[in-house]
């Protein structure tokens, strides 16, 4: 089993900035993508960004040019840097990770943070 913690959530103004950090722990033998995910209120959950193991990364149109994701695989810990924030970026934030663990490869969930941003 593979266990997501989300931290760096909060509130902040429009144009701000913050930084979401996710940390798996567990009996990792392989991790694949990791990801985040967001879902607003009354809304549909959906991809935020996503980082392949080697690097690769792929952003929804919304946040393309506001939004950095990378990682560190020495730690399984992936991030998400989101500068100039909107209205629109309110929602919870999911993290997401592909593994392997240690034998049964599966997709794996934080438990969200909320991140709500002022106009």
């Amino acid at each position: 089993q593979v266990q997501l913690v989300e931290s760096g959530g909060g509130l902040v103004q429009s144009g701000g900035s913050l930084r979401l950090s996710c940390a798996a722990s567990g009996n990792i033998f392989s991790m694949y993508a990791m990801g985040w995910y967001r879902q607003g209120p009354g809304k549909q959950r959906e991809l935020v960004a996503v980082i392949a193991s080697g690097g690769g990364t792929r952003y929804a149109d919304s946040v393309k040019g506001r939004f950095t994701i990378s990682r560190d695989n020495a730690k399984n810990t992936v991030y998400l840097q989101m500068n100039d924030l909107k209205p629109e970026d309110t929602a919870v934030y999911y993290c997401n990770a592909d593994a392997k663990a240690p034998i049964t490869r599966a997709d794996y969930w934080g438990q969200g943070t909320q991140v709500t941003v002022s106009s």
